[in-house]
């Protein structure tokens, strides 16, 4: 089983729980529902320290750079990262409607009702609460970067690097191993109660939708930089392909990043820009994976027939942009970031609807990545423009 990859392990686990919630006995499908909320009690005690280790070290992380072009290039990552998460909120509004209705709303109804209830819990409450968790690590984050500006806070640096280090550890060896019995439970409760054939009639066609707007806002990225840039983007575009490739194959940022610097190297980007670009918006730049967990967000809240308008959204996409910093850092990062942020648009951050959305997530998360890091270097050739412009114009003052 080690050898077979987690999406085939996520759908081994969708049919197992289906196949489980239709034709085993009650008792069967308690015993995994039960399975099922001792995990997710567990996944909510380690959420804030999710956010602490993520966003502390990733924030922390921004001391290191070359001044004015750290900020240029946070800036602009954050700003991609925020329209692509706009553009799926604005083409799921606009396209989900024709097949997610009124009636399947009411043809879903609570997602809740009917579910069976586990044979126990255990109450294990998080040490810190999400909103403490949240303040916590953007004060830490921001005063260590202070610090290290000045050359200190190298002791804080390393303890949060450290953590970060255990709880990815937590991440890799305990919560995504289980991720795909935590979602067999799931999704046994709903086809026990009635509702999986419904769910997933939609879900298939939001995944239709999902993936070509990864692409289709890669394409407005390189536009967007060639225009800057003067260069020609669809060539840039034919270069990124061994990148994009490496990430849907790997899942993962971090084991792109030696492909990605080289496909820089490609379109012209400077040793310098590339070696500081491609790493840096890995951990800040997260376009495909915000497109992904916005489109499902708001095709979760139609099914629900719940308040999915743009003044609900745009806070929680924003915030997104913020709470995904280092994400990508640990398999499935960016939607367990994204889990506390959930009850700002009104879906809790554990049960039914959660494990719905990790499901959703993490069987679409290879494509999500690879956008994320082809996006890097349409970035990182704009960086590169600014900073050779910037290099002019300070040679022109001396």
């Amino acid at each position: 089983m080690k050898k077979i990859g987690l999406v085939p392990k996520l759908i081994m686990g969708i049919i197992a729980g289906i196949l489980i919630g239709q034709f085993a006995p009650e008792v069967i499908v308690k015993t995994l529902v039960t399975a099922s909320s001792l995990f997710s009690a567990f996944l909510k005690f380690v959420i804030p320290f999710i956010i602490i280790g993520f966003v502390t070290a990733g924030i922390a992380d921004l001391a290191t750079g070359a001044g004015k072009l750290l900020g240029i290039t946070t800036g602009i990552a954050y700003g991609s990262t925020i329209v692509a998460g706009t553009l799926a909120f604005a083409v799921a509004s606009l396209i989900f409607p024709s097949f997610i209705d009124a009636s399947v709303a009411s043809q879903i109804g609570d997602p809740e009702a009917g579910m069976l209830s586990p044979f126990f819990s255990i109450p294990l409450s998080p040490m810190v609460d999400v909103t403490a968790a949240i303040v916590f690590a953007f004060t830490m984050g921001l005063g260590i970067s202070a610090l290290r500006n000045n050359g200190k806070g190298q002791t804080l640096h390393n303890i949060f690097q450290e953590f970060q280090e255990i709880v990815t550890k937590v991440l890799s060896t305990i919560i995504i191993p289980l991720l795909p019995i935590y979602i067999a439970g799931t999704f046994a409760n709903i086809t026990f109660a009635g509702q999986v054939w419904s769910i997933l009639g939609v879900f298939w066609r939001v995944y239709l939708i999902v993936i070509p707007l990864h692409l289709i806002y890669l394409t407005i990225q390189f536009t967007a930089a060639g225009i800057v840039t003067g260069k020609n983007p669809f060539k840039m575009l034919k270069n990124q392909i061994p990148g994009y490739l490496t990430a849907v194959g790997t899942q993962s940022s971090a084991a792109t990043i030696p492909v990605n610097v080289e496909c820089a190297k490609n379109n012209g980007v400077s040793k310098e820009i590339r070696e500081f670009c491609v790493p840096l918006c890995a951990t800040i730049h997260l376009s495909g994976s915000i497109i992904s967990v916005t489109s499902f967000a708001v095709a979760v809240l139609m099914m629900n027939n719940m308040d999915h308008s743009f003044t609900t959204l745009f806070p929680f996409i924003l915030m997104l942009g913020i709470a995904m910093v280092a994400a990508p850092g640990a398999p499935g990062g960016a939607i367990m970031s994204a889990l506390p942020f959930l009850p700002m648009i009104g879906i809790p951050s554990d049960g039914g609807l959660a494990s719905l959305m990790i499901a959703l997530y993490l069987t679409q998360d290879s494509f999500g990545t690879a956008a994320n890091v082809s996006g890097d270097n349409a970035i990182a050739a704009v960086v590169d423009h600014i900073n050779t412009k910037m290099s002019k114009k300070a040679n022109k003052v001396a």
